[in-house]
């Protein structure tokens, strides 16, 4: 792959034709030698494989370097929301920028060895004369996604009528209309939840994988393609909506399962990556840390709650829309406050319900009882965070200024944050950590934000009395 990229890259133009070609030294390698070669160049030069995919450098990415490396066919194993299109699509990076095909092929036929009967027929009668396109890599990649109503002729071909109705004979070659898999030929073809595909039509793909060949509606027909085939799947369907049959699994050379983030940090970086831009016109959103923790802590204990049911997942989807509905929320705010900067607050998670609901699913005897599990949950991450992100040697001498002055604090989605973050002027206690929680800014928002989460945390520890009613909040010293 290297050399023949140098090679294109030297000359002035690419060859137009085949004797042109053969003159430029182009050598013509297996979809997976080729892909092996750039995984290995890669590898050298300790580039990632897969681009904007984290949490796997330890587990699943060396796994599939392993399949590149050995030219396997690879099926990945994961629930949803586990980057497995993801990467499965940006294995086109490991493609030759550019490769020659016959003129007008219509499955990519190579001009040293066509496959198909009429770029045989071509390149028998004009010989180096024969007229080459260039095909990118981007379009050497296909991708289905498994229907139980799929056919074979979706994934492999059918013949076509109005070519038997123009005068060719039923086994005549050229009467075949081409699927997926042969228009994918010297490329990648991926197939996404694999076990809804029908048991029958998974059968069609059994030639595929071993044979490298495919037969059409029972005639002799004998295309030898150069495929490699990824396919997703989710653990559960092997037994709920399909199954994957036995034949099939065999096949593939290498099973890889995936996993979600295995801690806050990592999920907070996959978020924070994936997520729109949280500013809107004029108003600036400044995500605190902690707010982006408490969303990620709020995932990891979805995940691991007897009360969420496991099998459809909590994925990092949950995670991403989460944290654009909190931002979304503190928008909301400042725009009818007028503000130019707003920081979500704790005030503000109240809003996750929504686009929590839809993503994960409650186990519970009791009807209407949802909502109170997923307080539950958010109270549960605000607190590990608390825990996690504030010194507790600072917070004595606030639970002090409670005590002494009778102090009692308002907070909530109507407390603008100018009135939120004047309390520690008044409440000097308040200063230290509100510093430590704000790296030293002077945002109102930033303060005021820090302020609400110092407050909801003592309540959360019992360390402080809460009244809440109606998105109002009133936080008092315990008695």
């Amino acid at each position: 792959m290297v050399e023949n990229g140098a090679t294109l890259r030297r000359m002035s133009s690419r060859p137009s034709t085949l004797g042109v070609l053969r003159a430029s030294g182009w050598e013509s390698r297996p979809v997976k030698e080729e892909i092996r070669r750039n995984a290995v160049h890669k590898v050298r030069a300790g580039e990632p494989l897969v681009e904007r995919v984290l949490g796997y450098d330890d587990t699943v990415l060396p796994h599939l370097e392993n399949a590149l490396l050995a030219g396997h066919d690879v099926v990945f194993l994961g629930e949803r929301g586990q980057a497995k299109t993801r990467m499965i699509r940006s294995l086109t990076g490991l493609l030759d920028e550019w490769m020659p095909v016959v003129a007008g092929s219509e499955i990519n036929d190579d001009p040293y060895a066509p496959v198909s009967s009429a770029a045989r027929s071509l390149v028998e009668e004009l010989g180096d004369d024969t007229p080459i396109d260039w095909v990118h890599r981007d379009e050497r990649y296909s991708e289905k996604l498994a229907t139980p109503d799929t056919s074979i002729a979706d994934l492999i071909g059918e013949v076509d009528p109005i070519k038997v109705a123009e005068g060719r004979y039923l086994s005549d070659e050229l009467t075949i209309h081409y699927g997926l898999v042969p228009r994918t030929n010297r490329g990648i073809f991926a197939i996404n939840e694999l076990p809804d595909l029908a048991e029958r039509i998974q059968v069609g793909l059994l030639n595929v994988l071993e044979e490298r060949d495919v037969q059409i509606r029972g005639y002799k027909l004998r295309l030898p393609l150069d495929v490699m085939l990824f396919a997703s799947a989710n653990p559960e369907d092997y037994t709920n909506r399909g199954r994957l049959i036995t034949p099939l699994k065999d096949r593939f050379g290498a099973q890889i399962r995936t996993h979600y983030p295995l801690d806050v940090d990592t999920e907070a970086e996959i978020a924070l990556q994936e997520a729109r831009s949280f500013d809107i016109d004029d108003v600036t959103v400044s995500v605190p840390d902690y707010m982006v923790d408490i969303v990620c802590e709020l995932s990891q204990l979805a995940r691991e709650s007897p009360k969420i049911n496991q099998r459809s997942g909590g994925s990092v989807r949950l995670t991403v829309a989460n944290l654009e509905t909190l931002a979304a929320s503190a928008v909301r705010r400042g725009l009818r406050a007028g503000d130019s900067q707003v920081s979500p607050r704790i005030s503000d998670l109240d809003s996750l319900a929504a686009s929590t609901a839809g993503k994960v699913e409650i186990e519970s005897l009791d009807e209407g009882r949802d909502a109170q599990i997923l307080e539950h949950l958010v109270k549960a991450s605000v607190l590990t965070v608390f825990k996690d992100t504030v010194d507790p040697t600072l917070l004595p001498d606030v639970l002090d200024a409670f005590g002494g002055q009778d102090l009692s604090i308002d907070a909530g989605q109507d407390v603008p944050s100018t009135e939120l973050a004047a309390l520690v002027g008044e409440v000097p206690a308040l200063t230290e950590p509100v510093r430590s929680l704000t790296n030293g800014s002077e945002s109102p928002a930033d303060i005021a934000a820090a302020v609400e989460f110092i407050l909801e945390g003592l309540h959360l520890s019992k360390r402080l009395n809460k009244h809440a009613v109606a998105g109002r909040a009133v936080y008092q010293g315990r008695e």
